[in-house]
């Protein structure tokens, strides 16, 4: 509902928001714009060529872990 309330009905481009909003956007939403706009153009990836979460959450665990070891 908040959102009707700053962009009007209808027309959801960041071009037609206030400069207000405009100005609040971050790379992060851009990026995310990005691949919800890839994903509508061309669908899902395929199941086999997509890598688990669980594979993806260890591996950055794994550089976290690398750039600040533990103290003995």
């Amino acid at each position: 509902m908040l959102f009707g309330l700053i962009m009007p009905e209808g027309d959801l481009s960041v071009e037609s928001a206030p400069p207000s909003y405009r100005g609040h956007r971050s790379p992060v939403a851009g990026r995310f714009a990005s691949a919800l706009e890839d994903i509508a153009a061309n669908g899902l990836p395929v199941v086999e060529e997509c890598t688990p979460w669980e594979e993806l959450r260890e591996a950055h665990l794994a550089r976290l872990a690398a750039q600040r070891p533990a103290v003995a």
